[in-house]
């Protein structure tokens, strides 16, 4: 295998500790990791697989690949000092079909994490399984988010949806005067491992849940556990026509741009709060969301639960310890709501700054 290390012309490596391009000839693997930060201890964060195929050609798909793993290692620098971890901010890219993983190309990946000597610690993203961990497990001990037939604790989507309905309440707090989701129209983007728990935690508050997701077998799950509950709609529009007063982006980033922002004001939305990483598309989205009186939680804050639930892995498994672990993601957003109204900035700037502050004090 051929890795690539230090600086690297590209842009966006500046604030980061390492940046690794790695291919490997005899499986095909194609994948870069990013170390942010280890200033907290080992970087954690996860492997996310794509084809990337949207960038058109491959250098542009190397190059979309490149960038998601900066910014994505980034954010996790922050997540992981908000969430109370010993661990700083990685992620991994691998670019390939998730439909297809050979086992081969795991088992190279695991070698590439390997290199680092645990200086990185990988964990299931975006198109990975628990059996796909497991696979890399074979090959890497610095590998969590697997099953617990080999020593994981399971899916993680179960305490990152307790986090999001936690940060959910804070956010609800600071917007509308009370904590209490109980009939409140939440409008839910992707129905998925994330977004479909929290459905359900948001049904049993006794919110009203209008969603969309394209997949019609996260659909069915979701159908079968609360049949008939949810108002499915078939795109974004449809659903801010529902006039949801929050809004729960639980698929990809980037769906929060400036020009959806008036929308969403004119649609009643008075908090966003989801899931998903990345959801706003730019600094700006996060500024207008402000202008327009609408409170984010940010992502980085309120997603921890599945990093907290993976880096437990490495301290003994205990699946309850991780639980109030994660439930603590309600005082740590009510926190940072509350520090970006009396400091006047926004709730992205005010995480950052509490996230920093723990940082330096480890420093």
């Amino acid at each position: 295998m051929d890795i690539v290390g230090g600086m690297d012309p590209w842009i966006g490596f500046e604030g980061h500790e390492e940046v690794l391009v790695g291919y490997d000839e005899a499986s095909g693997l194609r994948a870069v990791i990013a170390v942010h930060s280890t200033v907290l201890g080992p970087a954690l964060g996860g492997v996310r697989m794509s084809a990337y195929s949207h960038a058109g050609d491959e250098h542009s798909a190397r190059a979309a690949a490149y960038a998601d793993a900066l910014r994505l290692s980034r954010a996790m620098t922050y997540k992981n000092a908000l969430a109370g971890l010993a661990h700083g901010g990685g992620k991994a890219v691998i670019v390939h079909d998730p439909a297809d993983k050979p086992r081969e190309l795991l088992s190279a990946f695991g070698r590439m994490v390997c290199s680092l000597g645990g200086r990185y610690v990988t964990a299931g993203d975006v198109g990975m399984r628990v059996a796909d961990m497991d696979v890399i497990g074979e090959s890497c001990r610095w590998t969590t988010g697997r099953s617990p037939e080999n020593g994981g604790v399971g899916d993680s989507g179960i305490l990152t949806a307790i986090g999001v309905h936690a940060g959910m309440r804070a956010g609800s707090a600071a917007a509308f005067g009370t904590d209490d989701l109980a009939g409140r129209t939440v409008g839910v983007i992707g129905a998925g491992k994330v977004g479909g728990r929290l459905i359900g935690h948001l049904l049993t508050d006794g919110a009203t849940v209008v969603a969309h997701d394209p997949d019609p077998d996260a659909r069915a799950e979701v159908e079968s556990a609360h049949p008939g509950q949810v108002a499915w709609v078939p795109d974004l529009s449809s659903l801010l026509a529902a006039r949801p007063q929050i809004l729960s982006p639980n698929a990809l980033g980037g769906l929060v741009t400036t020009a959806l922002v008036p929308q969403l004001a004119a649609s009643g939305v008075g908090l966003v709060c989801g899931g998903a990483n990345n959801q706003l598309a730019s600094p700006e989205a996060g500024d207008l969301l402000a202008q327009e009186g609408i409170t984010y939680a940010p992502d980085f804050c309120v997603n921890c639960g599945g990093v907290i639930q993976v880096a437990e892995e490495l301290v003994g498994a205990d699946v309850e310890r991780a639980r109030r672990a994660v439930e603590r993601v309600f005082e740590t957003t009510t926190s940072v709501l509350e520090r970006a109204r009396v400091e006047g900035i926004t709730p992205v700037q005010a995480a950052e700054r509490e996230a920093e502050a723990r940082i330096a004090a480890a420093a």
